[in-house]
């Protein structure tokens, strides 16, 4: 019932909505003689922050359509390599770039979409052929295409590695580390040609035990039958989805939003002002994170109900418990892809610790294949986006990539 409520609530505020964006232009235009006046900036404002909070289901633009290597500008095509019903393995084609090494960015499913990576895509662009696991949102996927769990997460990956080919790389960035320590696992385990040459997990969960975080220790406080009867819902008959259980997005947005609470409200207050006082700058920044921290994508229930079981709850990796479908991951069999972990000092979501944990899982690498690194005074956001992103912790992962050919 849920989802049917919250369809409903969106339904009833449709017209609202239609009529604020309808507004928005009339009252800003300069034709109309109206923009200068501050009653009217100041309602245009309103319809605008009304606007920006909407909850929204579709995947934002890249936007991505150019980058500079070594100093000269070239087009970026997007290319849907391979799809599934719940993923696309997108690449950011350079039509005319030399060859560089094939990097496989793993996006987290965890209620957004994978756009949220957009500024770690456009930092590797320039030195790396970059793909990444562009994951649909579950209620647009049909009941008829299966359940889709940690399992059929793991296997996409190796599905996605196998059609990049020998001598690629993997990138993963938090929720995935762990279904992507699994993966390289099983494909050492195989002696797949497709293992990757590198493996680097960022901000991950590997083990939670080590400096539980409130979120870690949030989902130890429930049982997992809590959790699936409060929070899993059936997406409504009008989408494509129908049927299908799902943890909605809006509902992890509503938990990300609750418990910064203040924070984004001041955001939207000083968004209000900035409108009014015309500093468009500063409003635009704001706009452009809104409007992707607004786009929400729903996750299968299998997957996300393991998850919550088998990573936060019962620590199976680390205690040499993970099976999947039948095989046990070993991560002693990767012997020949180099790894490196990285995490921020500051990560209240992921410790520091909990991703340097594969290195210990990894008993059999040879040190030279080894890298750890923290970069002081970030959060977890701070290690894939921002100035110390780009200016400290990709230059490294970059020589070990480039090292790692």
């Amino acid at each position: 019932m849920l989802y049917h409520a919250y369809q409903a609530q969106a339904d009833l505020m449709w017209p609202l909505r239609t009529l604020a964006r309808a507004a928005i232009p009339m009252l800003t235009d300069s034709t109309f003689g109206l923009s200068g006046h501050p009653p009217q900036r100041q309602v245009a404002a309103a319809c605008e922050v009304f606007r920006l909070a909407e909850v929204r289901h579709r995947r934002p633009d890249w936007g991505i359509a150019s980058v500079s290597v070594q100093g000269e500008d070239l087009p970026v095509v997007e290319e849907l390599v391979q799809g599934t019903p719940f993923a696309t393995l997108l690449r950011f084609r350079k039509p005319s770039a030399p060859p560089q090494p094939r990097v496989l960015i793993v996006a987290p499913m965890s209620g957004h979409f994978a756009t949220l990576l957009r500024d770690t895509v456009l930092t590797m662009l320039p030195d790396h052929d970059v793909y990444i696991t562009d994951w649909h949102s579950a209620r647009d996927v049909p009941v008829s295409a299966g359940p889709f769990g940690l399992a059929e997460y793991t296997e996409h990956l190796m599905r996605f590695l196998a059609v990049m080919g020998t001598g690629s790389h993997v990138v993963a960035i938090c929720q995935p580390c762990v279904a992507a320590l699994a993966a390289v696992a099983l494909m050492s385990e195989d002696e797949h040609p497709a293992t990757p040459a590198s493996l680097t997990l960022m901000a991950g969960p590997i083990d939670c035990r080590i400096s539980p975080t409130e979120v870690n220790k949030l989902a130890t406080t429930r049982t997992i039958e809590w959790f699936e009867k409060n929070l899993i819902s059936l997406v409504p008959l009008r989408h494509r989805g129908a049927g299908r259980r799902v943890y909605p997005g809006f509902v992890q947005l509503s938990a990300f939003m609750g418990m910064n609470k203040e924070r984004h409200l001041d955001a939207f207050r000083d968004y209000y002002v900035n409108l009014v006082a015309e500093d468009h700058d500063k409003a635009q920044a704001t706009r452009s994170f809104y409007e992707e921290y607004m786009a929400v994508a729903d996750l299968p229930a299998e997957f996300y109900l393991e998850t919550v079981r088998l990573v936060f709850q019962e620590h199976a990796l680390p205690r040499g418990e993970l099976t999947l479908r039948g095989r046990r991951i070993d991560p002693a069999a990767i012997r020949r892809t180099a790894l490196v972990t990285v995490e921020g000092e500051r990560d209240d979501i992921c410790a520091a610790g909990q991703t340097l944990a594969a290195q210990d899982l990894c008993s059999t690498l040879r040190p030279y294949l080894r890298t750890h690194y923290v970069q002081p005074g970030v959060g977890h956001y701070g290690v894939f986006s921002g100035r110390r992103w780009k200016n400290q912790i990709y230059p490294m992962l970059r020589d070990v990539i480039h090292v790692s050919q």
